[in-house]
């Protein structure tokens, strides 16, 4: 029968899980008081009613700070948070065309893909060829080039037009 391990516990070590002789130790000021036995880390820790922290473990001696370990977590938890909500998801959303689309048609399918970019997303451009359009692929590849002329100074090209069986395909990038 194998040993079970110890559970792994999310978190630094705080107190008496930090199992190193000598700590780097920063008191509740944030007075660096250099190179400290555990021991007396610790008993400062207590004299000051908060806790002993291990904030840098993989330094060597391990840096330490006199803190509250509830409010540690609660800031490290809101700092997560903001990160998450500033944290933004580019979508790809699709343009469909005709090779004979209309000019006001075109129009607005423009200011559609506009909008896309100013949102901060990535526009896909499908160009669909049906029956005997496969036979003037030039109109699409004309198309194309003026899809790419128009929005040049509001987005790049990340993937030029290419063939996917009867349809073109190019994706667009805000800049």
């Amino acid at each position: 029968m194998k040993a079970t391990l110890p559970v792994q516990k999310d978190g630094p070590r705080i107190n008496e899980e930090i199992r190193a002789r000598e700590v780097q130790l920063i008191d509740q000021d944030g007075a660096n008081h250099g190179v400290v036995e555990i021991q007396a880390a610790l008993d400062m820790a207590l004299a000051a009613g908060l806790d002993l922290v291990e904030i840098s473990p993989n330094t060597t001696p391990p840096v330490c700070k006199i803190l509250d370990v509830g409010k540690y977590k609660y800031q490290a938890q809101k700092k997560a948070a903001e990160a998450r909500k500033k944290q933004k998801v580019v979508e790809i959303k699709e343009i469909k065309l005709r090779p004979m689309i209309d000019d006001h048609d075109y129009q607005v399918k423009m200011r559609s893909m506009e909008r896309f970019f100013e949102e901060g997303d990535k526009v896909k451009v499908t160009l669909r060829f049906r029956g005997r359009e496969m036979a003037h692929q030039e109109l699409g590849v004309r198309l194309l080039e003026r899809v790419k002329e128009d929005t040049g100074p509001i987005a790049k090209v990340e993937s030029e037009p290419r063939f996917e069986g009867r349809q073109m395909i190019m994706v667009l990038a805000p800049r």
